[in-house]
């Protein structure tokens, strides 16, 4: 009997790696451009204070706000990715979570409808994590369980450059725009990089749709295999992985969303640093960050996942301090040098994590159970951390350190999870 052709299957392959990172760098733009804007634009115009770090708190308040509707919409999405398919729910995300972002760049200011603009504007960010918190679960999956066992890493890499190439393009966006508005980027030249979320939703939407379903859900819906309640076997079989998972995710979370949101405010309200030399790092780093996570997925296919990324742990746990030590110099070639390197090394929690997660469940509820993990992961990290960090940089008298000592509890979760998990594929069990 001859053999079937491998190339159709590799084909396939990077189709659906392709089409998970694209999607993923839409929807990472979408959640992202509002992080950039709530350091560089809304505290101004829709919480604008006396004190700009009291504007900054309450506009980071509400970039949490989104962090802390995503594990909802992962119980809820994941539910139905586990019961009628991935494909089908990633596209019903891209779509909400674009719209929302269209619609933040239409609302108006305080200064024209006083406080209904705030809450607008929280109002769409809850809409928006919600979507998101069943977007990446179903786009890890969809690269994961299209590839062979032996390169999930690799292939489930892919899925995560959206978060850095998501960065990229919104910095880049948000850059561009305040060079053409100039000195009315506060007047509309910040509505630019939202307004534009609706192209590349159409983009997206071109990509998703032309892809298969994931075989490995094909194949247990042929079977009859499915959960029926896949939110209630992910509580009562799998929590444990659940835990694990959020774990190994708060301490990345907890150290990206410092580089990605807070210091864009610390460099140029701390430091006194122009706002482009600090969009400038942001997209150095965000470059350092996809090849990063290129190279650490592909180590983890061949080190094991939990090696390379406990040395990713220990590296955020050691560089918190150092980071900060270069960051406060205010040289603009160290500044960069500092964001590099915070991008590129926790690549190496980051890279591999899509496989992780993927691998720490069955099929019949990896949907839920990987999209309640990670989410969860991104409440306790990323949602709090600029808040946190902006309270705690409040109550030091302007001293960096106590930010650098959150880094490092962070990071040691982060560690003390992956050591207790070992091997994810130990947990799944089918």
């Amino acid at each position: 009997m001859a053999t079937t052709p491998l190339a159709p299957d590799r084909t396939a392959v990077r189709k659906a790696a392709f089409a998970s990172a694209v999607g993923n760098t839409i929807e990472l733009y979408d959640f992202l451009i509002y992080g950039t804007a709530a350091a560089v634009v809304f505290n101004h115009l829709f919480f604008p204070a006396g004190d700009p770090w009291v504007g900054a708190l309450l506009a980071f308040a509400t970039f949490g706000a989104g962090f802390f509707a995503r594990p909802l919409g992962a119980a809820v999405i994941g539910h139905f990715g586990d019961l009628v398919g991935r494909k089908r729910m990633l596209v019903i995300t891209l779509s909400v979570t674009g719209a929302c972002t269209a619609a933040i760049g239409v609302l108006p200011t305080y200064q024209e409808v006083g406080v209904w603009a705030p809450l607008m504007l929280v109002a769409l960010r809850l809409v928006q994590g919600f979507f998101l918190g069943g977007e990446q679960g179903g786009a890890v999956l969809m690269a994961v369980e299209h590839a062979p066992p032996h390169r999930h890493g690799w292939y489930g890499g892919w899925t995560f450059l959206g978060s850095p190439a998501g960065m990229f393009l919104a910095t880049g966006v948000f850059a561009a725009a305040g060079a053409v508005s100039g000195d009315q980027f506060l007047v509309w030249g910040w509505r630019i990089p939202f307004l534009l979320s609706l192209v590349l939703v159409g983009v997206g939407l071109y990509v998703r749709l032309r892809l298969a379903e994931s075989p490995e859900f094909a194949r247990i819906r042929e079977r009859g295999e499915r959960a029926r309640t896949p939110v209630a076997e992910v509580f009562t079989g799998a929590w444990r992985q659940v835990l694990l998972a959020a774990g190994v995710n708060l301490g990345f979370n907890t150290f990206i969303f410092i580089l990605t949101t807070f210091l864009l405010t610390y460099g140029t309200e701390a430091l006194g640093a122009p706002r482009d030399l600090m969009l400038l790092a942001s997209l150095c780093g965000s470059a350092a960050q996809i090849a990063g996570i290129l190279l650490f997925a592909h180590l983890s296919d061949r080190l094991g996942r939990t090696r390379v990324m406990l040395g990713g742990g220990i590296f955020l746990a050691l560089y918190a301090l150092p980071m900060f030590l270069l960051l406060d110099t205010a040289e603009p070639a160290l500044i960069v040098l500092a964001m590099c390197l915070g991008y590129a090394g926790s690549a190496a929690v980051f890279g591999p994590m899509a496989a992780f997660c993927a691998e720490l469940f069955p099929t019949r509820v990896r949907y839920t159970g990987v999209s309640l993990g990670y989410q969860s992961g991104s409440v306790l990290g990323g949602g709090l951390s600029p808040f946190v960090a902006t309270a705690l940089l409040g109550v030091a008298g302007g001293a960096s350190w106590p930010i650098a000592a959150y880094l490092v509890g962070g990071a040691l979760v982060t560690v003390v999870c992956l050591v207790i998990t070992g091997d994810p594929r130990r947990w799944a069990r089918e």
